[in-house]
């Protein structure tokens, strides 16, 4: 799965984002007003596969995690595995407990929940 992407958003033919829309929404009103056309590089997170839109001028280090092969994480989830009590739980894990059918997802994201399956007699 490709982990990284482009975004482009084209206002070239249109009215653009109202300044208050556009703070909503995370984004530099002058770079998606009338006539703009905004690009940025996105990276996936390895744990809760948000799209991250990349901030070219951040400069604080983005996190990686060593238990899976150094991909990148959110900040959401960098915070979370700071935790005291944080379960490594990345999104292919999840993937392979529920296709196995050994777990059922009750809610996906930063903080994930499963319930175990019931095993099944034969």
């Amino acid at each position: 799965m490709k982990k990284e992407g482009e975004l482009f958003v084209d206002h070239r033919a249109s009215p653009g984002l109202p300044p208050g829309v556009a703070h909503q929404m995370g984004y530099d009103p002058s770079q998606v007003a009338e006539g703009k056309l905004f690009e940025a590089a996105t990276i996936m997170c390895e744990h809760c596969h948000r799209i991250v839109v990349r901030n070219p001028l951040r400069e604080r280090e983005r996190a990686f995690c060593l238990q899976c092969g150094g991909a990148y994480i959110c900040d959401l989830c960098d915070d979370e595995r700071r935790k005291p009590d944080y379960v490594h739980m990345p999104f292919k894990k999840i993937v392979d407990l529920v296709a196995t059918g050994k777990a059922t997802v009750v809610s996906l994201g930063v903080r994930p929940i499963l319930t175990p399956t019931p095993a099944k007699e034969i």
